[in-house]
């Protein structure tokens, strides 16, 4: 798809008037198509510019419409492929499904008949990638959340949100965890290229040695092991939307490549000369320095212009306090839901806790200890006990009464550490006293 949002169609029949004919037939309907008169050209005019439809006709030249669907696999992989044919059979059936065909479309049709089988197999395409994605998404069972109250990430999001609806390189920045994944997809779902594919690449995970056959593809042959051309993400993203996680991290060797994609929408497959065309939109995200990255020489000063155009920061968690309460309401349905459990609420001296804890882990962090609270919890309600020791340690001390003893305040104190401590010996150390000390005053205070 390019970007206007048309939906690419290669065209390939050594007839010229089939060849007028469907091309009227598609751009009357709002495609954007490309023609081709044998096998050859097919191939090469899917290197340039990889189609998301072929409509390729069974009885070629050299290059026959089972050998073209072949090649069209390995050159073009995202291309779903209808083959036409005036001798549909069951053999010609496995054979075309067998070579990777998803249709046929019988001659003689009738535009009628053309359109159909179009918007059907772009339609299932569609699906599938839509479906993949939310599979993606929402492994965690975990919703994302973009109400806030805080002025930083109103400005935040107001900002990229406008950009959403551009064709402009997004640059994400922020700590770990603080949900830049999560904008990233709102901001694809945002744009005109939201029935397209969002395709992650996570750059601190892949091998420096491989990052640019991950990202551009290889050519058969290109390096050992390399026993068929593969494509790479950059292409998978078809006219969608490519999610560079971690950019700070990608290999220097490889950002040259990344440059030239962003400036000329063009890359080339390992083991390759020729360029092919991209029409992906490209949104990178790093909770790395990129200016001291330029400065200590590790990152390309070019290439940090070129993304540092249109730039959100995401704050932290800890800048988030006003926030933090519907946050966490939110996961605990989404997770209750996911694990089956509760309804739950949230006690006021959980609620306490999680607001006043640093949160060096962001949002991750806040799902994971919400995530442990809602799997162990026997009642209806997350009490502070179910909290890591960190963050129950992180609430604040409860205000004494006016007048209130010293005693009083004692027995209030142990019983707080002995609720939330799973033994004797645990709440001893918690207090810094010796567990017989604190077993007397148990018995003193009459506490269980």
């Amino acid at each position: 798809m390019g970007t206007s949002g048309k939906a690419r169609i290669l065209v390939v029949d050594d007839e010229p008037n089939i060849r007028t004919m469907l091309r009227v037939c598609l751009e009357g309907a709002g495609y954007d198509v490309t023609l081709a008169a044998s096998g050859e050209a097919a191939v090469a005019a899917a290197r340039r510019s990889p189609p998301d439809l072929a409509l390729v006709d069974l009885r070629l030249g050299a290059m026959d419409g089972l050998a073209l669907t072949r090649a069209l696999a390995q050159e073009a992989s995202t291309a779903a492929v209808v083959l036409i044919t005036a001798y549909a059979t069951i053999d010609n059936a496995v054979d075309a499904m067998r070579a990777g065909a998803v249709d046929f479309l019988p001659k003689p049709f009738t535009p009628a008949q053309v359109l159909h089988t179009v918007d059907k197999v772009l339609g299932q395409a569609r699906m599938q990638q839509e479906l993949t994605e939310l599979k993606r998404a929402s492994g965690r069972g975990v919703h994302a959340r973009f109400d806030t109250k805080n002025p930083a990430m109103q400005q935040a999001l107001a900002f990229v949100l406008r950009a959403a609806r551009t064709d402009a390189t997004i640059l994400l920045l922020g700590e770990t965890g603080t949900g830049k994944g999560y904008l990233a997809r709102h901001i694809h779902a945002s744009s005109p290229r939201r029935d397209r594919a969002f395709v992650t690449v996570n750059c601190a995970v892949i091998a420096p040695s491989l990052i640019e056959s991950e990202l551009f593809g290889h050519a058969r042959g290109a390096f050992t092991g390399a026993d068929r051309a593969r494509a790479g993400h950059v292409e998978a993203a078809g006219g969608g939307t490519l999610f560079l996680d971690e950019v700070g991290d990608l290999p220097r060797e490889a950002q040259g490549k990344l440059l030239r994609l962003l400036e000329e929408h063009e890359y080339v497959r390992v083991g390759e000369t020729e360029p092919r065309r991209s029409e992906a939109r490209v949104i990178a995200a790093t909770h790395r320095d990129l200016r001291a990255a330029v400065a200590g020489g590790s990152f390309r000063e070019d290439l940090f212009y070129r993304l540092n155009v249109v730039t959100a920061t995401l704050p932290p968690l800890r800048e988030r306090r006003e926030d933090l309460a519907d946050l966490a309401e939110g996961i605990v349905a989404d997770l209750a839901a996911q694990h089956r459990r509760g309804p739950f609420t949230l006690a006021p001296a959980t609620l306490a806790a999680l607001s006043a804890y640093a949160w060096p882990g962001n949002q991750r962090e806040l799902v994971n200890v919400i995530e442990r609270a809602v799997i162990i919890a026997e009642g209806s309600e997350l009490t502070p006990d179910l909290l890591p020791e960190e963050v129950r340690a992180a609430a604040p001390a409860p205000v004494a009464p006016e007048g209130d003893t010293l005693e009083a305040a004692e027995r209030r104190h142990i019983a707080a550490v002995l609720a939330r401590s799973a033994t004797l010996d645990a709440a001893a150390r918690a207090l810094g006293v010796d567990p017989s000390t604190l077993y007397r005053k148990r018995e003193r205070y009459g506490l269980r």
